[in-house]
């Protein structure tokens, strides 16, 4: 698939997946591997990823967040950084924030090159009690933090797409000249 194709056909699925379509290894691999060749500040290369497979993990994860999506992923990917993400947004904060955003994007951009749908999920983790317990059930150590997971798979059913906002909204040439809606 050309990249700007690739662009293009990302969405965030936020329908169910077939989960008795595996995922094979190599292809999680090289997802994560482009997450992992994305650019980080000062070259820190502070996100961290942890490829979840297992059917038992998969499912307490799914039980903890009561998330209907994460129920039929048949694998995850989890995005972990410094726990200073959640602190006061200084220029250190804002570079870990990028640093994830940045790896996490070339990972929904692999996994849709290869032919996956998948989506950037970080709601359910903004709750502690949920985080914490997912980070101790993937054994995260207490100076990192689960920031958000990427669910992949084969739909099971097509999601929805949402339009985006035509160019003139939402860039301009030389000076800002965005046209406000």
């Amino acid at each position: 698939m050309e990249f700007f194709e690739v662009v293009a056909k990302r969405y965030s699925h936020k329908a169910s997946f077939d989960y008795d379509k595996k995922i094979p290894e190599e292809d999680l691999r090289k997802i994560v591997e482009a997450g992992m060749a994305a650019p980080s500040a000062g070259n820190s290369q502070s996100p961290e990823f942890i490829i979840i497979t297992d059917e038992k993990i998969l499912e307490r994860i799914s039980i903890i967040t009561q998330n209907a999506i994460l129920w039929t992923a048949p694998a995850m990917i989890a995005v972990v950084t410094r726990p200073r993400v959640r602190e006061v947004l200084d220029i250190t904060t804002e570079c870990l924030i990028c640093d994830f955003a940045v790896a996490t994007e070339n990972m929904l951009l692999a996994a849709t090159a290869l032919g996956y749908c998948c989506g950037w999920m970080d709601g359910p983790f903004t709750d502690p009690q949920v985080r914490e317990k997912v980070e101790e059930l993937l054994g995260i150590p207490d100076d990192r933090m689960l920031i958000l997971v990427v669910p992949i798979g084969y739909p099971l059913q097509e999601g929805p797409r949402r339009e985006k906002k035509p160019f003139e909204q939402r860039a301009s040439w030389n000076r800002y000249a965005v046209e406000r809606g």
